[in-house]
Parts: structure tokens; C-alpha cells; sequence
């Protein structure tokens, strides 16, 4: 099998070790080696309960007994897919009240940018240095790294640049502008959290000059920062919400969010302004509302806390430089990349699963299911300092 992975399946990169899976269950992905590995990057971000969740496993098995795929998003009254959209809607502050259902957290982001641009009439976007938003053409046009751009140019024309957690940008943000989109944490650049206060002024600037707010909480959402929206810890509400990743558990799932008001003018002028035929799928729907259910009556939120105190208490170690972000959502500074690799490789040989930022790879990422335990936690801390130790 690994073989064939190399010879049939593209590559992302250079350095995929091509790791042969097994199964995964709970904290743990076992590979075909026999062995066990706790897994602390949960698919990016991406298995908020953890593997094989009984409860999101159930919940596609019914869903696959009664029907999968009957019609393209948006013409059928479909159960698991309205009582998502219901659900977020009651779990959300207004004005969010309706959710487009996409595929991914890009294309998500792709819908957001179109919506912006068709309210509000305008054609300014205005984005972030090193922001990470996917890398579908209208979502790579709104990152913020060159070296992951130059190849694909020409993107999308009128996007703007300013500098995360500096207000002195403020000012480029005028009448022109359609929308701002930036991630509530930059996930890529290394979870760099906002300054106190900075989302409120940015909120205050883009209602001053009538631009929308889009929030981009595809890495953070679903209870990953102990919120089920990491904006709920900053005052503020966005015009429109990105989400994805972790919002299926383990499944491949997108959306935007908005007001009814702003929502509707993606339905005329011209009518189907975005279209997608998998977008709201049951049996994908079926697991986000498995999901959504978990994280907001289980009580997993208000582990988060505690859990990345945790996190904090034992990641001391005379090579770790800093450790950013908030809940479970880390990044380990290790210094160089090369050290950050050579670690990463160490844990993994040592049963542990760790990986690294995309732009920022020396940080190693540590963003686990929600259900870890704090005796996993415990363990995997140990291999992580363990590997610092041994590793040159």
C-alpha cells in the first residue's frame, strides 16, 4: 500500500512519510505496524470528539439507511441538514441566523467573499499578512504568505493587505472596501492570538465605513478555544462566519453564516449567486449535527481551560521559546524548522503524532480531539520532552 500511495496518489510535498493506517479509535490511530499512536493534531484540527466517535459513526450509519445524495444544495427539504442549520442558528448570537452548507472550509471562504462582494456592491477585499485561508483560487488570493502564491498568479484582483494585531492599518480599510477577512487566530502564521480590544476596534472601523466583517473560524470553531466560536471571547459578533474542519467531526464539511438580510442576495440578481452539488449532504450533515450536539451538551468547553493550563504546565523545557494560542489550539516554538522536523519525527517513532505550521515550521502544532484525557495529555507532554531531550 505504501508503494502504490507514492506511485498513484499526488503528493503535497516532499516529506509525506506515508504512514500506513490501520484503524482509529477515541485519542489513538494504530497503524498497520501494530502499533498505537496518540494522536495530538486530530487531522489538523479536523476530529473534534476524537476518532470514530460512537455517537458521529451512528449517526452516518442511520443516515446511510435511509438516503444519501437526492438533490443539489438548496432545493430540497432535506431532516439532518435543516436541523444543523437550526441548530447553529439557535447556538449563535444574532444577527447569524442562516448557514450556507459547502464541502470545505475553502470553498466556504470562496462563498464568503462572493457574498461580501454582492451586498455590499463593492470590490475591495482586504486581507491579512500571513493569514491562511485554503487554497481554492479566491481563498489563496486572501492568504498572506507569497511563497505559497507567486506560482498560481494571476488571483484575484483589489485584495489588500494590512498587519495582524496593528490598528495603525486601520485607515486602509475605506468606502471601497467590500470586506475584511481575517482568521479570529492565525492559524498557519503560528495561533497568533489578537491584541486586547483589537477585534472590537476592527468591528467599530468596518461599521464606520460600511464594509462586513468576515470571520474566518474554520481552525478555531467548534469548541476547539472552550467557545463554540472563538469570537465569543472577544465582544464581538462578524457580519459573516466562516467555519469548517472540526465542524464534522471527521468528515468533510464547510459553511458560511450570516444575517437573512445580508444571506438573500445570494438568491437573485443574479438567482443561484453560488451553487454547489454536495454542499449540505445528509450523510455529512447527519455527523455535523452529531458533532454540534456533543461539543454544546457534554461539557467539553469547559474542560478546555483546564486542559491548556495543563498544556502549559509541562511544555517547560529549556528549547521551547514560547508557546502560542488558546484552549487546544498550541504552538510550540522550537526555534528553527529543521529542529521543529526532526522532533516531530522523533514523537512519532516514540508513538506520538505531532506536526508542524504551514508557514511557520518552527512551530510544532498541538491541536488535539477535545476528548483527550489529562492523562494523555500527561503522556504525550513526557514523549515531547523526552524527544527535546534526545534530539540535537
Amino acid at each position: 500500500m505504501k508503494t502504490d500511495f507514492f506511485k498513484y496518489q499526488a503528493q503535497t510535498t516532499p516529506y509525506a512519510i506515508g504512514f500506513e493506517v490501520e484503524k482509529a479509535e477515541g485519542s489513538y490511530i494504530y497503524g498497520k505496524d501494530g502499533k498505537a499512536y496518540l494522536d495530538f493534531v486530530a487531522g489538523v484540527s479536523a476530529n473534534t470528539l476524537g476518532h470514530s466517535h460512537p455517537k458521529i459513526v451512528n449517526a452516518i450509519k442511520e443516515q446511510a439507511d435511509k438516503y444519501l445524495h437526492v438533490m443539489v444544495y438548496g432545493e430540497y427539504a432535506q431532516e439532518k441538514p435543516v436541523a444543523l442549520c437550526k441548530l447553529l442558528a439557535e447556538a449563535t448570537p444574532e444577527p447569524l441566523e442562516v448557514t450556507y452548507l459547502v464541502n470545505s472550509g475553502a470553498e466556504a471562504v470562496d462563498g464568503s467573499l462572493k457574498l461580501a462582494k454582492r451586498y455590499t456592491g463593492r470590490e475591495e477585499i482586504i486581507a491579512f499578512k500571513e493569514a491562511y485561508h485554503g487554497n481554492t483560487h479566491g481563498a489563496l488570493s486572501v492568504a498572506g504568505n507569497e511563497v505559497h502564491k507567486r506560482e498560481f498568479r494571476p488571483l484575484l484582483p483589489m485584495v489588500n493587505f494590512i498587519e495582524f494585531n496593528n490598528e495603525n492599518d486601520f485607515d486602509r480599510i475605506t468606502e471601497k472596501t467590500a470586506c475584511v477577512i481575517v482568521e479570529t487566530i492565525q492559524g498557519a502564521a503560528g495561533f497568533i492570538v489578537p491584541n486586547e480590544n483589537y477585534f472590537l476596534h476592527l468591528k467599530k472601523r468596518c461599521e464606520e465605513v460600511g464594509a462586513l466583517l468576515i470571520l474566518d473560524e474554520i481552525q478555531p470553531g467548534f469548541g476547539r478555544t472552550g467557545k463554540l466560536f472563538a469570537f465569543e471571547h472577544y465582544g464581538i459578533v462578524p457580519d459573516i462566519l466562516v467555519m469548517g474542519k472540526g465542524m464534522g467531526g471527521g468528515v468533510p464539511v464547510g459553511a458560511f453564516m450570516s444575517s437573512a438580510e445580508i444571506m438573500s442576495s445570494l438568491s437573485h440578481s443574479p438567482k443561484l449567486g453560488h451553487i454547489t452539488t454536495f454542499g449540505g449532504n445528509p450523510l455529512i450533515a447527519a455527523a455535523s449535527l452529531a458533532t454540534l450536539k456533543e461539543v454544546l451538551e457534554s461539557g467539553l468547553m469547559q474542560e478546555i481551560d483546564q486542559k491548556e493550563k495543563l498544556f502549559r504546565e509541562l511544555l517547560v523545557h529549556p528549547k521551547i521559546k514560547n508557546v502560542n494560542g488558546k484552549g487546544l489550539m498550541l504552538a510550540v516554538n522550537l526555534g528553527s524548522p529543521e529542529y521543529s522536523l526532526k522532533v516531530a519525527a522523533r514523537c512519532m517513532e516514540k508513538g506520538l503524532i505531532v506536526f508542524w505550521q504551514m508557514y511557520r515550521n518552527e512551530y510544532l502544532r498541538i491541536s488535539p480531539p477535545l476528548t483527550l484525557s489529562e492523562e494523555e495529555i500527561r503522556k504525550g507532554c513526557k514523549i515531547i520532552l523526552e524527544a527535546l531531550d534526545e534530539v540535537e
